[in-house]
């Protein structure tokens, strides 16, 4: 049994991925911030745990990682506010990361995005920017890190069912590149028992292909 910790675990990829990773037969503690949604995180079998990651410390969010062999990084500030979204998909992000160093949690999974890169070309007047940005700081910061990391860029999330098949590497601009929470949920389950998906950005949407399958296509 693997215990594994999810930052960001009401949000509905981490429901999705707390409840396939428990019947499993993982262990996971998953971390919110708001006391209110303690119930919804038991409901997926995973132990819940208040932290707020924004306000957090280095020190705090690894004396919370102390204990896990993995850590899945699926929080969000939610758009909206530039200066939160920094806080959280930035320097949050960032503090986690040397936390799980200092905790020993050598596995880290990231949630970013389809397109998540310095180079993203989002323009500064589009409300999308400040994400962009904040994301593509905090996946080179983690590529700079000792961490066994993989990054997962889903394309835009859907709340469609899961088929359990995606496309890997889509091209820009080659179609629909929708991609369910519950697939980016059932990839973050699968690359945490693949340390071969180390050192890597896996970029994919839905699509035809078993995750399985695609997942051994990229070695």
């Amino acid at each position: 049994m693997t215990r594994i910790a999810i930052i960001g675990g009401h949000g509905k990829v981490a429901l999705h991925l707390s409840t396939l990773l428990t019947e499993e037969g993982h262990s996971v503690t998953s971390f919110f911030r708001n006391p209110d949604h303690t119930s919804d995180v038991a409901e997926t079998g995973a132990t819940p745990s208040v932290l707020d990651i924004e306000n957090s410390t280095t020190a705090a969010i690894a004396e919370a990682l102390q204990g896990h062999d993995a850590v899945v990084w699926s929080a969000g500030a939610g758009g909206g506010n530039p200066a939160r979204t920094y806080a959280v998909d930035r320097d949050a992000a960032i503090r986690s990361m040397d936390a799980a160093a200092q905790a020993g949690v050598n596995r880290y999974v990231m949630v970013s995005y389809l397109g998540a890169r310095k180079d993203h070309g989002v323009p500064e007047s589009n409300g999308f920017f400040a994400y962009a940005e904040a994301k593509a700081a905090a996946d080179d910061y983690l590529r700079g890190t000792n961490l066994a990391w993989t990054i997962l860029g889903p394309g835009t999330l859907t709340d469609k069912p899961g088929t359990g098949s995606i496309k890997v590497d889509p091209e820009p601009g080659e179609g629909d590149r929708g991609t369910s929470r519950s697939n980016t949920a059932i990839v973050a389950a699968a690359v945490l028992d693949l340390p071969e998906t180390a050192g890597r950005m896996i970029e994919f949407c839905d699509g035809s292909l078993p995750v399985a399958a695609a997942l051994e296509s990229l070695s």
